[in-house]
Formats: C-alpha cells, sequence, structure tokens
C-alpha cells in the first residue's frame, strides 16, 4: 500500500507516519507537509532515510502542489491529516487560513483522487465538530454538527464535502473524529505539553476560566492505530468516532502533571476564558470497537507518565520549539490575561 499522508510533520501525521511504517512491511508513505509553524522535520528524523518514507513540501491549497505530487506517485490511498487546528489561532489570528488550509485544501485533494482514481480517502477529523455536551451524554457518530468557533467549523465544512463526494460521486472515503490527542511531539500551545513545558521550568500553569472545562483524552499512539484500522477496514462512506472514553475537567489533568513531576499546584494561574469555550465534549467510541475491533492499548494515566517521560527525555526538542515564533504567540495569548 503506497499512502499519500498530508500534515505528516505534525504532531499526529508524525507519530501515524512513525506507527505504520513500523506495524506494516508493505506500506510506502509520501508525505505532503507545508511546515507551517506546527510543522517540523525534527520529529521525523528517525525515519527520514528509511527507503519507503518520502517528504515533499507542499501546501494542499494549492493546487499546482496537490497536482505535481499526484502526479508523481499512483496512491492506493490518502489520509489527511493537513490542518490548521488550534482553537486559539482561529478565534484571534484570524480564520483565513483555516478556511483555505481545512476547507479549499480538502476539496482539492478530493477532485485530485476522483481524477486519479485513488481507491480510498480518509479524512481526520475533530470531536469539536459536534459541539459541546451538556453535563451528561456522549458525541456519537448520529450527533448533528454544531461547531463553536472558526476552527471546527472549518473542520464540520471539510467533513461535509468529503460526505458530499462520497455520495455524489461514489468516491470510497471514511471519516474518523477524535477526541483530544496528547503523546510525543506535541507542539506545547495544547494543555498537556504546554502544562509539562511550563511546570518544568517552574513557571505559571495558565487555565482557562475555572478550569472544569471537561475534554475526551486518548494517547496519539492509540489513535494511530485507530486510524489504521479505519483505513484499512472501515466501511465506505462511514464516520467513526475515536476516544478514550475518559472524561475529566481540564483542572484534573493539569493536577496529575503537577503531582507526577512533583510540582506545587500553587503554579497553577487561572486566565480569562476564550471566547465561546466549549463546556464539555465526551466521545462514544463503541462503533469502532464493535465493527472494527479497536481499542485503546493504554490508560489514561499510563500514557500520560509516558508522555510526561518523553518530554523529560526531549528537553532539546522541546527548547528548540519553543523558540522564536511560539514565543511571541505565546506572549499574544496569555499576556495580560
Amino acid at each position: 500500500m503506497k499512502i499519500l499522508l498530508t500534515g505528516g510533520a505534525g504532531f499526529i501525521g508524525s507519530n501515524f507516519v512513525r506507527y505504520v511504517l513500523g506495524a506494516h512491511r508493505d506500506v510506502e508513505v509520501v508525505n505532503l507537509d507545508a511546515l507551517t509553524y506546527a510543522g517540523n522535520l525534527e520529529n521525523l528524523s528517525d525515519v527520514e532515510k528509511d527507503p519507503r518514507y518520502a517528504f515533499v513540501k507542499g501546501d494542499i491549497s494549492r493546487l499546482e502542489d496537490v497536482r505535481a505530487v499526484f502526479g508523481e506517485h499512483r496512491f492506493d490511498a490518502v489520509v489527511n491529516f493537513a490542518a490548521e487546528s488550534h482553537v486559539d489561532r482561529s478565534l484571534h489570528l484570524g480564520a483565513e487560513r483555516f478556511v483555505l488550509t481545512n476547507v479549499l485544501g480538502t476539496q482539492i485533494l478530493l477532485d485530485a483522487c476522483r481524477e486519479y482514481r485513488v481507491p480510498r480517502f480518509l479524512q481526520v477529523s475533530t470531536d469539536e465538530v459536534y459541539g459541546s455536551l451538556g453535563a451528561t451524554g456522549r458525541f456519537t457518530e448520529d450527533t448533528p454538527l454544531a461547531p463553536n468557533n472558526p476552527y471546527s467549523a472549518t473542520k464540520a465544512a471539510a467533513d461535509f464535502l468529503v460526505r458530499a463526494a462520497h455520495h455524489s460521486h461514489g468516491m470510497d472515503t471514511v471519516v474518523t473524529r477524535c477526541s483530544n490527542n496528547f503523546g510525543p511531539f506535541q507542539f506545547p500551545e495544547k494543555l498537556i505539553p504546554l502544562m509539562i513545558a511550563n511546570a518544568l521550568e517552574d513557571k505559571p500553569l495558565p487555565v482557562y476560566g475555572d478550569g472544569l472545562h471537561v475534554r475526551d483524552w486518548i494517547y496519539v499512539l492509540d489513535h494511530c492505530a485507530a486510524i489504521d484500522t479505519v483505513l484499512r477496514k472501515g466501511a465506505p462512506g462511514e464516520v467513526y468516532n475515536i476516544g478514550g472514553m475518559y472524561d475529566v475537567p481540564n483542572l484534573d489533568v493539569v493536577k496529575k502533571i503537577l503531582a507526577i513531576l512533583k510540582k506545587p499546584e500553587t503554579l497553577i494561574t487561572f486566565v480569562k476564558d476564550r471566547p465561546g469555550h466549549d463546556r464539555r465534549y465526551a466521545m462514544e467510541a463503541v462503533k469502532i470497537r464493535r465493527e472494527l475491533g479497536w481499542q485503546p492499548a493504554r490508560t489514561f494515566d499510563e500514557a500520560l507518565r509516558e508522555t510526561i517521560e518523553w518530554y523529560l527525555a526531549s528537553k532539546t526538542w522541546l527548547n528548540r520549539v519553543r523558540s522564536g515564533e511560539y514565543v511571541k504567540y505565546y506572549e499574544r495569548m496569555y499576556a495580560g490575561r
């Protein structure tokens, strides 16, 4: 199987490259990535010399970039990780880039797959397309989409385009919607790596609002295994929720990190809540377990300890990604809050 993997230098994408190359000896991967702020080829330094792996710098929202890679390779599948993905950036730095990459980019990929007769297209989506839950219940694949911020709105639009490609053109498409990921190589703007990084330096840990926003968490390698399962076994036109079914308040996660690192809870600093902050996400991931036989290999606590150990052993990587643009962005997001 030869896979075009878009956004493979990012957090989840780079973990999937490594996972799929390790799990299947007959797989080749072409990684198409624009190398934006969160794309980092250092994430893949251990596989860059693998003859089954190739990197191509390109932007999925640029037709000429997509046509070039499809013209050079014959793919058995496309897995679309490429996305602008941070809610805060979509709120404070503008949504235009999100529309270009997440909506236009997805349609360009779909058109290319149809033109070049690629057998399968997998869209990597998010639980945020469902909006916010009340105090009880979980999102299912039949939950109506109700995105509440520019990022999730563009991801929902992409999901609809994938659905339309299946129903209008008969394309073999599948969509995965996953809960919050964490693990190695995550850019430290997201909750868990940000808290680990700040705690290691005894800096304040900024927590939005009252810290009681609830999220469902899954370890990134468990997510990668789920995507691989859907890619190979998922039914055409179907949506599969992926989650650890472990939903807890953000404040609880932050306190667990501090406890593991033996740091005081006085480092926690509550900051002004962000606009339209969804109160609670929780995923019902029964369909993928029942129909495809996937389930997470780790508990949340096991995976959190493994993640913290990775960051402790990877301080050089962490220091490098926290320099430059990230520092300016961090100050813009949290200064004065």
